[in-house]
């Protein structure tokens, strides 16, 4: 699909892998709305000629996050993509001797990084099915963010990688239903990168991941995530997949 000139909605765009993600969408020449709870930091990247808009909302809020995708798409006009990269990390023993991890804190993962994905996609599915197709039969393409975690969790990530294991298994399925109406969707699973999300992680643990990465021996930056949406975008063959992009660590 050719972005150019189209609509797409960045969730968590705001910051880190969404930001650059929107970044790259305007280069190629989209229109982009974000959905971010990062009220400042989103505003702060409206832009002026209407290319760039903002709608501050959790998006595991049922009601908030279909009046702000209803929003979005009223200015922006038909939403051809959609990358979902709202979510956090926190870390957390299942238990200790000082008791179990508490289940708060497990179901408010699982409902940013899983539920919250869901949530938009379907909105956002539910009003590409009647986008007029372009060439190919393409109506949209979606590309959720999920983890390498949900695949090898390491300890202390029972909760995150849980959350992101969701985000891996209804990928497929995802694709299945919404083939019959030309919309893709792909997943990609990052391992560690230099966003605001490696702030959770305990003193030592960030140099400890980099030891494990065999080439480049270092950390993802943004915008190698973003450029790998955009080729998911661009290529209509990569569909119902989950692609690592991690250095090959394990």
């Amino acid at each position: 699909m050719d972005i150019n000139g189209s609509a797409a909605i960045v969730t968590g765009g705001a910051s880190g892998l969404g930001a650059a993600t929107v970044e790259r969408l305007l280069a190629d020449g989209a229109r982009v709305g974000i959905l971010d709870v990062n009220a400042e930091r989103g505003r702060a990247l409206v832009r002026a000629d209407g290319r760039v808009l903002f709608e501050a909302v959790d998006v595991a809020d049922e009601a908030a996050a279909a009046r702000a995708v209803d929003a979005l798409a009223a200015r922006l006009g038909p939403l051809r993509v959609l990358v979902n990269a709202a979510g956090f990390g926190a870390m957390g023993a299942t238990a200790t001797p000082d008791g179990p991890l508490p289940l708060a804190e497990f179901r408010r993962l699982v409902d940013v990084n899983l539920v919250g994905s869901f949530n938009v996609a379907r909105l956002v599915a539910a009003r590409m099915i009647h986008n007029v197709p372009l060439a190919g039969g393409e109506r949209g393409v979606i590309v959720h963010t999920a983890s390498i975690a949900g695949i090898e969790g390491r300890e202390g990530m029972a909760a995150y990688a849980a959350s992101k294991a969701g985000v891996i298994a209804l990928t497929r399925p995802m694709a299945f239903d919404l083939a019959p109406y030309g919309i893709r969707v792909c997943s990609i699973a990052p391992g560690l990168f230099e966003t605001p999300l490696l702030a959770n992680l305990p003193p030592g643990m960030h140099d400890a991941l980099l030891q494990t990465i065999p080439f480049p021996k270092r950390g993802g930056e943004p915008p190698e995530f973003a450029a790998l949406v955009a080729t998911i975008i661009g290529n209509a063959y990569l569909n119902g997949c989950v692609i690592r992009l991690d250095g090959c660590a394990r």
